[in-house]
């Protein structure tokens, strides 16, 4: 009688890769969202930028990078763009001088209405349940946690 030895498990298979499906992931996602956008002339950096300003505004440039997990170098051409389109204003804190604040113009604002219809477009293209995104959402947070602490 033979008995077959389980296969040797190469730890260094590309599809063992938790970094490989998270970078696969994220493109492909993040591809999804481009023509979800660009009628609301937003790159999905930008659309992040501003789910933080929907959330609260005005805020600080400093909060707004602590919430996106993004470098002051990255953030600050979002923000120039995002200024040059009338979506935003920056200028000095009033409660702190030292510190930049962002705050939604009008026509920022007037632009959430347009954007509540991303997050729906995007389950649709996706072809995964609510619960499903949810989960996937939830374990990531959780990942993202424990890669940053």
């Amino acid at each position: 009688m033979l008995i077959s030895m389980p296969a040797r498990v190469d730890p260094l298979a590309l599809d063992r890769q938790v970094c490989f499906a998270l970078a696969a992931a994220s493109r492909s996602v993040i591809g999804l969202y481009r023509p979800v956008l660009a009628p609301l002339g937003l790159t999905h950096p930008q659309y992040l930028v501003m789910l933080a300003l929907w959330e609260r505004s005005p805020r600080t440039v400093t909060d707004i990078g602590e919430a996106l997990f993004l470098e002051p170098a990255t953030l600050s051409p979002l923000l120039k763009r995002l200024e040059g389109a009338g979506l935003i204003t920056r200028g000095r804190s009033t409660t702190d001088e030292r510190a930049l604040a962002v705050e939604l113009t009008p026509d920022g604002r007037a632009l959430r209405g347009e954007a509540e219809k991303v997050p729906g477009q995007i389950v649709k293209r996706l072809g995964l349940s609510l619960g499903e995104l949810e989960n996937i959402r939830d374990h990531l947070t959780k990942l993202l946690h424990a890669a940053t602490v």
